[in-house]
C-alpha cells in the first residue's frame, strides 16, 4: 500500500441520537502513512465519528472501508484501529507494563509471553516510559498517562490510531512536546493517525492535511496551508480564528461593509455575504492618515495581549464588534498606542476574501 492509496473511506455515514443528527451522510477518504487532524467545534460530531470507525457504535447508513475490506458490520476489537480515549482510560490497579499489554493479553489472537514482553518494553521504550515498569496510573504524571494510553494502542500494530483529543488535558509547555513526539512516532511507525481536536492551533500544526467539521460535515479538507490561507467558506474562517470577519451587503461586485463600499472581484459561495480579513494583515493607522492601503474602519483601542512571538491588539468599532489585529514581533517593535482612544484599521483589498450569495460579476 503507498502513501497515496487509502487506508479507509466513509461513504455516505451517518449516526443520530434521536432528534439529534450527529453525522450527516459524511462521504470521506484518508490517505495511507498520514497524519489527519479532524477541527471542529464542540457538538460538530467529532468523538461520534472516531467511535463508528472504531466500530464502538454503528452507523444509521452508509459503509465503512479500511485497507480495502468493508468493515461496517465487524466489532471493533477485529478492525485493527487504535483508539486513544480523550482521559486516557487506564486501569488504576494494573500497572503501567499491564496496562499497555492488556490487549495482547485478551485479544483474538493468543500471543506468547515472550512476544508480549519484547513488544511492550519496546513500546514503553518508544514512549519514553523506560524505568515506570511497575508503577500504576496514579504514580505518574498526566503526559506519562498520555503515553501509556498511546503505548497501549501501539502495541497491537494498528495501521489506524484514532485519537480523542489526546492533547487537551496537559498543560500548555506538555502539550507543545507531545505535538512533536506524536508526530516523530507516527513517522516511525509508518501509520495513520486520525487526530480529533477543537483547537485551530492544534490542528494546524498537526495535520499533513486538515478535516473541517461542522453540524455532522466535511465541509473542507486539505492541508494546513490551504486551510489556513483559503478557508472555503466563512463557518471554515470563523474555526481558525485568525481572521476578522464582517457582516455586511454583497451586490453587483461590490461589498458594503461598516468600514465602506469596496470592489470585489472574487466570491466564495456562502449561505451570507461576509467579509474576512486575516489579523496578521490588518493594520493600525492614526484617524489623520490620508494614503491607506484600501477601507477605512474607525476603532477604538481597547488592550493588548502579549502571546511571546506576537503582540494580539483588540479593538472596538462603533457597532461593538471586537477587531483584532496580529503584530510579529519578528516585524520589528509594535507601536505605542493609548487604550480608549481612536485608530483607522485597514488593509490591503486584494488579501481579504469576500464569501457571499451573490457570485461577483
Amino acid at each position: 500500500m503507498t502513501r497515496s492509496d487509502p487506508i479507509f473511506r466513509l461513504d455516505g455515514i451517518t449516526r443520530s441520537y434521536g432528534p439529534l443528527v450527529a453525522l450527516d451522510h459524511i462521504d470521506f477518504t484518508a490517505e495511507n502513512n498520514s497524519y489527519i487532524a479532524l477541527l471542529g467545534p464542540s457538538g460538530s460530531g467529532k468523538t461520534s465519528l472516531l467511535r463508528v470507525i472504531a466500530g464502538f457504535e454503528k452507523p444509521d447508513s452508509g459503509r465503512i472501508w479500511f485497507q480495502g475490506r468493508d468493515i461496517t458490520d465487524l466489532p471493533a476489537h477485529e478492525r485493527g484501529i487504535g483508539f486513544v480515549f480523550q482521559n486516557f482510560a487506564l486501569f488504576p490497579h494494573l500497572t503501567i507494563f499491564e496496562n499497555i499489554a492488556f490487549g495482547l493479553r485478551n485479544g483474538p489472537v493468543k500471543v506468547t509471553e515472550a512476544e508480549i514482553t519484547e513488544r511492550v518494553r519496546a513500546n514503553i521504550e518508544m514512549v519514553g516510559l523506560s524505568g515506570l515498569e511497575d508503577r500504576s496510573p496514579d504514580q505518574i504524571s498526566g503526559g506519562q498517562k498520555q503515553r501509556v494510553a498511546l503505548a497501549r494502542s501501539l502495541v497491537m500494530q494498528p495501521k489506524l490510531v484514532l485519537l480523542d483529543e489526546p492533547l487537551g488535558a496537559l498543560d500548555a509547555n506538555l502539550r507543545e512536546r507531545m505535538q512533536t513526539e506524536l508526530r516523530a512516532i507516527r513517522e516511525r511507525l509508518n501509520v495513520t493517525f486520525l487526530h480529533v481536536t477543537g483547537s485551530e492551533t492544534e490542528a494546524l500544526a498537526m495535520g499533513d492535511k486538515v478535516a473541517v467539521l461542522d453540524q455532522g460535515r466535511i465541509i473542507q479538507y486539505g492541508t494546513p496551508d490551504e486551510i489556513y490561507d483559503s478557508p472555503n467558506s466563512s463557518d471554515v474562517a470563523l474555526f481558525l480564528n485568525r481572521y476578522n470577519l464582517f457582516d455586511g451587503k454583497l451586490q453587483n461586485g461590490t461589498f458594503r461593509g461598516s468600514f465602506g463600499a469596496v470592489s470585489v472581484p472574487a466570491v466564495r459561495a456562502n449561505e451570507r455575504d461576509v467579509y474576512a480579513v486575516r489579523y496578521d494583515r490588518t493594520q493600525i493607522f492614526d484617524t489623520e492618515t490620508a494614503a491607506l492601503p484600501g477601507p477605512a474602519l474607525p476603532a477604538r483601542f481597547l488592550a493588548s495581549e502579549y502571546l511571546g512571538s506576537s503582540i494580539i491588539f483588540l479593538f472596538e468599532t462603533a457597532d461593538h464588534k471586537t477587531v483584532e489585529v496580529d503584530h510579529h514581533l519578528s516585524f520589528g517593535e509594535p507601536r505605542e498606542m493609548t487604550v480608549g482612544q481612536d485608530y483607522i484599521l485597514s488593509w490591503d483589498p486584494e488579501q481579504a476574501i469576500v464569501f457571499g450569495k451573490e457570485m461577483a460579476r
